[in-house]
C-alpha cells in the first residue's frame, strides 16, 4: 500500500497548529513527529481552508455591494433583473457562486443614485434603485432572505441564505425631508450614508466645498430621527468635520459602510486617526473597502499626478478631444497604473486596530462600485484570502470572528436598542429645514 501524507488542524493552547501526519501500513517503526507549525506559519492554501472552516461557525457581512446600480446601468438590457443572471458568471464582480465562494453570510445592497442628478427628483431613482434591489432578492429565494434586523442576518445564516439588507447612499435622496426619511426606513433601508461626493444642503462632504462647517442644525436632527428610527448613520462620503459632530450628536454606535484610514493613505475620503481614535467610546465600525485609491498612498498619488496632467492636457488642447485622449495615453504608456495589493488593505486594518481596537473593524469592499481593483481582490470571492493575509499578522480567530460580521451586527443590534428606547419616549419629528436652517422650500 503506498504511503499518505495528510495535514490536520489541531488546536494546543487555544493555538491553531498544523500537523503533518504520516500513515502508512508498511511502516515498522514510528517516526519521530514533525514539529507542529502554527497556522499563522502555514502555506495560502492552508490558511485559506482555516478560515473558510472559520466563516462556517459566523456570518461574513459586507456592508457594501453596488451591485443594484451595475444592473442599472448594464451595457444590454438595463434595469433588467432577469436578463443580468445572478447564477451565471456575471460580467461584474457579483454572482451567486462567487458570493458563495467567497462566504458571504450578509450583504448590506447599497441603493446608491448619484447627487449630480438633475433629470428629475432624487426620490424617483431612488425607489427605482429600491425595486431592483427587492427584485433581486426575491428572485433567488434559495439564496438570498430579506433582512430588516441584525437577528434576520443571523436566521438567514442558520438557513444557509444570505441576510440582505438595503443601505441607501447619499442624503440627497430624502430632499430635505424627514417624512421621506421615515418613508425609506419602512421600505426596508437599514443604513442611509449621509453624504456621497455632493456637499447637501445640510451636510458637507469628503470630496466637495464645505459649506456647513459639518452639519447644519436640520443635518443634526436628520441623524437623531435614524436614531429614533434604528436607522444606522454612515459616515463614508462625510467631511471630517460631519464625523466628529456626529459622533457628538448620536445616542447610537455609527457605521463607515466603505472607507479606510487616513493615517495610512492620506485622501480626503478615509478617516482620520482622531476620529478612529473615538471608536470605542462611541461603539461603531470601520467597514474596510477594497478602492486602490483609498488604500494605497503609491496609487492615491499616481491618480493625483494623472489628474493634473489630464488638466494640463486639457490646457494645452482645448476643444480637441482627440488631442487630448492621445497625449493622456501617451503619459499612460511611459506611466503605468501601480497596483494596490492585499497587503495595503491589511496595512489599514491593522492600523484601524491599533487606533480603534480590532472591535470596530468590518468589511465594505464596495464590489461593482469600482471600475479598478486590489490585486488579489477582485470580487466577491475574495474575502478569505484577505482572512489568510491577516491570520498570518497574527488575528485572532475571534478578532477575524469580529470584522467578519460580529462587529457590524453588534452595532445594528445597538441602533436597534437604542430605537425602542427613543421611540418610547419621543414621537418622530415634524422638524423642517425651513425652521431650523432658515432655508425657503
Amino acid at each position: 500500500m503506498l504511503n499518505s501524507r495528510v495535514g490536520w488542524l489541531v488546536l494546543r493552547g487555544g493555538l491553531a497548529m498544523v500537523v503533518p501526519a504520516l500513515v502508512s501500513a508498511q511502516a515498522v517503526a514510528p517516526k519521530p513527529a514533525a514539529a507542529a507549525v502554527p497556522v499563522k506559519n502555514a502555506s495560502l492554501d492552508v490558511r485559506v481552508a482555516y478560515v473558510k472552516k472559520l466563516l462556517r461557525n459566523t456570518p461574513l457581512v459586507d456592508g457594501h455591494n453596488d451591485l443594484p446600480w451595475a444592473m442599472r446601468e448594464a451595457a444590454k438590457n438595463p434595469l433588467d433583473v432577469v436578463a443580468y443572471d445572478l447564477r451565471t458568471t456575471t460580467a461584474g464582480m457579483t454572482d451567486i457562486a462567487r458570493l458563495r465562494k467567497g462566504m458571504v453570510g450578509g450583504q448590506f445592497w447599497s441603493v446608491y443614485i448619484p447627487g449630480e442628478v438633475r433629470d428629475s427628483g432624487y426620490a424617483r431613482i431612488q425607489l427605482e434603485q429600491i425595486d431592483i434591489a427587492k427584485r433581486v432578492i426575491a428572485r433567488y429565494p434559495d439564496v438570498f432572505v430579506p433582512a430588516f434586523s441584525a437577528a434576520d442576518v443571523r436566521a438567514a445564516y442558520a438557513r444557509g441564505r444570505i441576510g440582505s439588507l438595503l443601505g441607501m447612499e447619499g442624503g440627497h435622496a430624502i430632499e430635505n425631508s424627514l417624512g421621506a426619511l421615515r418613508a425609506y426606513y419602512e421600505l426596508g433601508v437599514r443604513y442611509m450614508t449621509l453624504t456621497h461626493n455632493v456637499t447637501l444642503d445640510w451636510a458637507d462632504a469628503a470630496n466637495d466645498v464645505a459649506r456647513h462647517n459639518g452639519l447644519s442644525a436640520f443635518g443634526r436632527e436628520v441623524v437623531r430621527e435614524m436614531n429614533r428610527l434604528g436607522m444606522m448613520v454612515d459616515l463614508a462620503h462625510t467631511s471630517p468635520a460631519v464625523m466628529s459632530q456626529v459622533l457628538t450628536v448620536s445616542e447610537a454606535p455609527v457605521i463607515w459602510s466603505h472607507a479606510a484610514a487616513r493615517g495610512v493613505t492620506n485622501v480626503p475620503r478615509n478617516v482620520p486617526d482622531s476620529i478612529l481614535a473615538r471608536l470605542p467610546k462611541n461603539g461603531g465600525v470601520l467597514m474596510m473597502t477594497f478602492v486602490p485609491g483609498f488604500v494605497s498612498q503609491t496609487v492615491a498619488s499616481y491618480n493625483a499626478q494623472l489628474s493634473a496632467v489630464r488638466d494640463s492636457i486639457t490646457k494645452r488642447f482645448p476643444n480637441d478631444n482627440d488631442a487630448q485622449f492621445k497625449a493622456a495615453a501617451a503619459w499612460r504608456e511611459t506611466h503605468p497604473t501601480p497596483a494596490a495589493t492585499i497587503a495595503d488593505v491589511a496595512d489599514h486594518l491593522d492600523h484601524i486596530k491599533k487606533i480603534a481596537g480590532a472591535a470596530h473593524v468590518g468589511i465594505g469592499g464596495d464590489f461593482d462600485g469600482i471600475t479598478e481593483t486590489v490585486r488579489g481582490l477582485e470580487d466577491v470571492s475574495t474575502y478569505p484570502t484577505l482572512f489568510a493575509e491577516l491570520l498570518k499578522r497574527g488575528w485572532t480567530d475571534a478578532e477575524l470572528k469580529g470584522l467578519a460580521g460580529e462587529n457590524v451586527l453588534r452595532v445594528f443590534t445597538g441602533a436597534e436598542r437604542v430605537s425602542a428606547r427613543l421611540r418610547a419616549t419621543r414621537p418622530a419629528s415634524t422638524k423642517t429645514i425651513q425652521q431650523l436652517d432658515g432655508r425657503r422650500p
